[in-house]
């Protein structure tokens, strides 16, 4: 079963594109919910089409779906999560 991503404008707001975002969420290397628990937003770090580093920030629609609202370069604010 794939994964259906949805996205909000947001998500371009760096200059990151949808099929870079796209691989950065098939090659992820870490997954964290950076929020309490009662938020339902989470990161994932994953590589692009480029081998740059991302930082992914999304909701759960669903089993089957989540909505995009973040994509950057990675800040280094997250790579302790790395060695994780």
């Amino acid at each position: 079963m794939d994964l259906i991503i949805e996205f909000n404008s947001s998500a371009f707001k760096h200059g990151i594109t949808e099929a870079a975002i796209r691989n950065a969420i098939i090659n992820a290397v870490v997954y964290d919910d950076v929020w309490d628990e009662t938020e339902d937003k989470h990161l994932l770090l994953g590589f692009d089409n480029s081998g740059v580093l991302l930082e992914i920030m999304y909701n759960v629609i669903d089993e089957q779906s989540i909505n995009v609202f973040h994509a950057m370069k990675c800040r280094r604010i997250y790579y302790h999560l790395l060695s994780t």
